[in-house]
């Protein structure tokens, strides 16, 4: 994943780029980077890696080092950037978030247009925000192009660009996967994929670009260079799992969307008579606690954190990216309450269940800790399709998922055919799934929330949704 943050202004923008990129910090930990314009200095860039350190340690004197009253700057798990790149519509600063698929056979496509040359990283990888400027390049005007390297590319890019001059060019990503979203001031302007940054900087949230719009903004203004499309497909999971809880997307909040998910998912498990006997509902932190406090709201059960995460060392969720220690990291974090869980039964919401490999630890750490019955509720349906637009999972194959492993064991491929009954709680096939990954697992319950009850607590017209990783719809 990636977010970038931006800002256009009659004063210095690099402080406000910085604390705005740093609020997007929960989005990657591989690479961040700024650029700045300065009529004096002219275009200013740095990058640097941030895998052993967070983004505001190794920028915090960029504020000393970069002018400029307009800048940018991006997190990303990928490629370093934003990139400095001169074309004959003269030199800017790019950034990208999002996944290109097709990389491969655009890289070809661009090396047999003209002669063209990418710069190689180690390997022979291509950058890929390089790769969407030479796509960008092969039309004569900045519109042209992105619009043009948006229709090429399968899989997502929303842009951040910052021209030699001082104005910024900002493009959603074609079916609106990602939001990408316009705070103003009364000195100038702020693009932020995360809204709560613009409004802790003093911007006020002005305008969400639509799907695959393009605007350009200055200090003075914001002017349409594309119209939005009629189709969006924004991603779900921004809500019950990687959106941060104080952003709005489409105008539906984070943290409320998640109280509503766990209210939606305690009245199906009340119906079904399922949550007789718990002790304590808790959430699988951070991301599932929000769920969980909904969910004992609703049932009327008493909520309790009855292991903590320790964060003052690690303090993100992502990191690191080795899947190895990434187990390790997740176990090491997790500090027990033991008056909270020994001879306890115990109910926990999990935004998702992917793998099962971390839940698996979260679950023998529990027992460990004298844990009488742990049960398992996940916020959103069972994941049968690992994502190929935004790549929000680490999953590199769809049989890494523990739901499609399960139905393998089950059923064989033939299994795959009937992916939907699986899904459905309300099935015999639905029933052996949640069966079997109890099994695994070492829980005493599971249950998945719906997909439509999750497009319930969304809000959003289902059609608007993407909600591929559940069903394979496009």
């Amino acid at each position: 994943m990636g977010g970038f943050f931006g800002a256009v202004s009659k004063n210095d923008a690099v402080t406000d780029v910085f604390f705005g990129t740093d609020y997007h910090s929960h989005l990657g930990t591989r690479n961040a980077g700024m650029a700045a314009y300065d009529p004096a200095r002219g275009m200013q860039r740095v990058i640097h890696n941030i895998e052993n350190s967070p983004f505001r340690t190794r920028f915090e004197r960029i504020t000393g080092e970069m002018r400029g009253c307009s800048a940018i700057g991006v997190i990303s798990d990928f490629d370093p950037q934003p990139l400095l790149i001169r074309s004959v519509m003269g030199t800017y600063a790019l950034c990208v978030i999002g996944v290109i698929n097709n990389a491969p056979a655009l890289i070809d496509r661009v090396l047999n247009f003209g002669g063209g040359h990418f710069d190689a990283m180690t390997g022979g990888a291509v950058n890929s925000v390089e790769l969407v400027a030479a796509l960008i390049s092969q039309k004569s005007n900045f519109t042209e192009g992105i619009r043009f390297a948006q229709n090429q590319i399968e899989g997502t890019a929303s842009i951040l660009l910052l021209k030699d001059g001082g104005s910024l060019i900002a493009a959603r990503d074609k079916l609106g996967r990602l939001p990408v979203q316009i705070g103003r001031r009364e000195d100038g302007f702020c693009v932020t994929f995360e809204s709560f940054a613009c409004e802790k900087l003093g911007y006020e949230k002005t305008k969400e670009l639509g799907p695959g719009e393009i605007v350009e903004i200055t200090s003075e203004g914001i002017t349409q260079l594309s119209p939005p499309g009629e189709k969006m497909r924004i991603c779900s999971f921004l809500w019950s799992y990687y959106g941060y809880p104080t952003s709005d997307y489409e105008g539906v909040n984070v943290e409320v969307m998640r109280y509503r998910n766990g209210r939606l998912m305690a009245r199906h498990d009340k119906e079904m008579g399922n949550n007789s006997g718990v002790d304590y509902v808790g959430g699988v932190p951070d991301s599932g606690t929000p769920h969980a406090i909904g969910y004992s709201n609703e049932s009327g059960l008493p909520f309790a954190r009855a292991f903590i995460k320790y964060t003052p060392t690690w303090s993100r969720s992502f990191m690191p990216t080795d899947q190895n220690q990434r187990n390790r990291v997740a176990k090491m974090k997790q500090i027990p309450v033991q008056d909270l869980i020994k001879d306890k039964n115990l109910l926990f919401v999990d935004d998702s269940i992917v793998r099962g490999t971390q839940l698996r630890e979260t679950v023998e750490f529990l027992y460990e800790s004298g844990a009488k019955a742990v049960h398992m509720r996940s916020a959103c349906p069972p994941i049968m399709y690992g994502c190929k637009f935004l790549n929000f999972s680490r999953a590199t194959s769809d049989m890494e998922l523990i739901a499609r492993r399960k139905i393998l064991e089950i059923e064989g491929e033939e299994g795959f055919k009937y992916i939907n009954e699986y899904s459905d709680f309300s099935t015999e096939r639905g029933k052996k799934l949640r069966a079997a990954i109890c099994d695994e697992l070492h829980l005493a319950s599971l249950e998945f929330q719906s997909l439509e009850g999750i497009v319930e607590a969304i809000g959003l017209p289902r059609e608007n949704l993407c909600t591929y990783c559940w069903n394979g719809e496009e």
